[in-house]
Protein backbone atom coordinates (compact mmCIF):
# COMPACT_ATOMS: atom_id res chain seq x y z
CA UNK A 1 0.00 0.00 0.00
CA UNK A 2 1.31 3.35 -0.67
CA UNK A 3 1.71 5.50 1.90
CA UNK A 4 1.19 9.58 1.12
CA UNK A 5 1.14 12.76 3.41
CA UNK A 6 0.83 16.19 2.16
CA UNK A 7 4.06 18.33 3.36
CA UNK A 8 3.76 22.09 4.11
CA UNK A 9 5.93 24.57 5.62
CA UNK A 10 4.45 27.95 7.30
CA UNK A 11 8.15 29.56 5.98
CA UNK A 12 7.13 28.82 2.67
CA UNK A 13 4.23 30.84 0.54
CA UNK A 14 1.13 28.75 0.24
CA UNK A 15 0.32 27.05 -2.60
CA UNK A 16 -1.71 29.62 -5.12
CA UNK A 17 -3.49 27.12 -6.82
CA UNK A 18 -5.35 23.47 -6.34
CA UNK A 19 -1.90 21.67 -5.28
CA UNK A 20 0.39 21.15 -2.15
CA UNK A 21 3.78 22.53 -1.59
CA UNK A 22 4.85 18.58 -1.57
CA UNK A 23 3.68 15.49 -1.20
CA UNK A 24 5.55 12.34 0.84
CA UNK A 25 4.89 9.38 -1.29
CA UNK A 26 6.77 6.04 -0.07
CA UNK A 27 9.79 8.07 0.99
CA UNK A 28 9.89 10.56 -1.71
CA UNK A 29 9.25 14.04 -1.49
CA UNK A 30 7.67 15.35 -4.63
CA UNK A 31 8.01 19.26 -4.10
CA UNK A 32 6.22 21.64 -6.39
CA UNK A 33 7.52 24.26 -8.00
CA UNK A 34 8.34 27.13 -6.14
CA UNK A 35 8.62 31.36 -7.20
CA UNK A 36 10.53 34.43 -5.67
CA UNK A 37 6.85 34.39 -3.41
CA UNK A 38 7.71 35.96 0.05
CA UNK A 39 5.42 34.00 2.63
CA UNK A 40 4.45 36.31 4.62
CA UNK A 41 3.40 39.13 2.00
CA UNK A 42 2.71 36.35 -0.49
CA UNK A 43 4.16 38.77 -2.95
CA UNK A 44 6.99 38.85 -5.37
CA UNK A 45 10.02 39.59 -3.80
CA UNK A 46 11.67 42.69 -5.47
CA UNK A 47 15.22 42.62 -6.51
CA UNK A 48 14.96 40.52 -9.96
CA UNK A 49 16.33 37.04 -10.65
CA UNK A 50 19.02 37.48 -7.94
CA UNK A 51 16.35 37.83 -5.40
CA UNK A 52 14.22 35.53 -6.97
CA UNK A 53 15.92 33.02 -7.13
CA UNK A 54 17.58 33.27 -3.37
CA UNK A 55 13.83 33.53 -2.59
CA UNK A 56 13.14 30.72 -4.40
CA UNK A 57 15.84 28.39 -2.59
CA UNK A 58 14.51 29.76 0.85
CA UNK A 59 11.17 28.39 0.21
CA UNK A 60 12.30 25.11 -1.27
CA UNK A 61 14.59 25.24 1.78
CA UNK A 62 11.61 25.38 3.91
CA UNK A 63 9.38 22.54 2.21
CA UNK A 64 12.36 20.09 2.63
CA UNK A 65 12.99 20.97 6.10
CA UNK A 66 9.18 20.25 6.88
CA UNK A 67 9.87 16.71 5.76
CA UNK A 68 13.01 16.12 7.56
CA UNK A 69 15.09 16.96 3.79
CA UNK A 70 18.06 18.97 3.14
CA UNK A 71 19.35 20.25 -0.41
CA UNK A 72 21.93 17.11 0.18
CA UNK A 73 18.94 14.62 -0.14
CA UNK A 74 17.41 16.07 -3.47
CA UNK A 75 18.10 13.53 -6.29
CA UNK A 76 16.55 15.71 -9.33
CA UNK A 77 15.53 19.43 -9.79
CA UNK A 78 13.92 21.37 -12.86
CA UNK A 79 14.69 25.12 -13.20
CA UNK A 80 12.23 27.16 -15.34
CA UNK A 81 13.13 30.63 -16.46
CA UNK A 82 11.31 33.28 -18.12
CA UNK A 83 14.62 34.25 -20.10
CA UNK A 84 18.06 31.92 -20.64
CA UNK A 85 19.57 34.72 -20.73
CA UNK A 86 19.80 34.68 -16.67
CA UNK A 87 21.15 30.86 -16.52
CA UNK A 88 24.64 32.01 -15.88
CA UNK A 89 23.22 33.76 -12.35
CA UNK A 90 21.02 31.15 -11.54
CA UNK A 91 23.53 28.59 -11.75
CA UNK A 92 25.93 30.36 -9.63
CA UNK A 93 23.82 31.27 -6.98
CA UNK A 94 21.87 27.58 -7.22
CA UNK A 95 25.41 26.25 -7.35
CA UNK A 96 25.99 28.14 -3.95
CA UNK A 97 23.16 26.79 -2.02
CA UNK A 98 23.90 22.99 -3.33
CA UNK A 99 27.46 23.25 -2.63
CA UNK A 100 29.93 20.18 -3.86
CA UNK A 101 26.69 18.04 -4.23
CA UNK A 102 25.25 17.62 -7.34
CA UNK A 103 21.36 16.14 -7.72
CA UNK A 104 20.55 15.40 -11.97
CA UNK A 105 19.11 18.79 -13.03
CA UNK A 106 17.17 19.87 -15.99
CA UNK A 107 17.05 23.72 -16.94
CA UNK A 108 14.27 24.90 -19.49
CA UNK A 109 13.07 28.25 -20.80
CA UNK A 110 9.56 28.88 -20.45
CA UNK A 111 6.97 31.14 -22.44
CA UNK A 112 5.62 32.04 -19.12
CA UNK A 113 5.97 31.57 -15.66
CA UNK A 114 3.40 32.41 -12.75
CA UNK A 115 3.13 35.79 -11.67
CA UNK A 116 5.39 36.95 -14.34
CA UNK A 117 8.65 35.58 -12.54
CA UNK A 118 12.03 35.01 -13.66
CA UNK A 119 12.63 31.43 -12.31
CA UNK A 120 10.48 28.59 -11.00
CA UNK A 121 12.45 25.44 -9.05
CA UNK A 122 10.83 22.29 -8.39
CA UNK A 123 12.76 19.21 -6.84
CA UNK A 124 12.05 15.43 -6.00
CA UNK A 125 13.88 14.18 -2.63
CA UNK A 126 14.74 10.85 -0.68
CA UNK A 127 13.63 11.12 2.91
CA UNK A 128 15.26 8.97 5.19
CA UNK A 129 12.90 7.06 7.53
CA UNK A 130 13.07 7.68 11.34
Amino acid sequence: MTERSIVASERAPDAIGPYSQAVLCDGWLWCSGQIGLDPATMQVVEGGVVAETERVLDNLQAVLAAAGATFADVVKTTIYLADMADFATVNEIYGSRFGEYRPARATVEAAGLPKGVRVEIDCVARVSAG
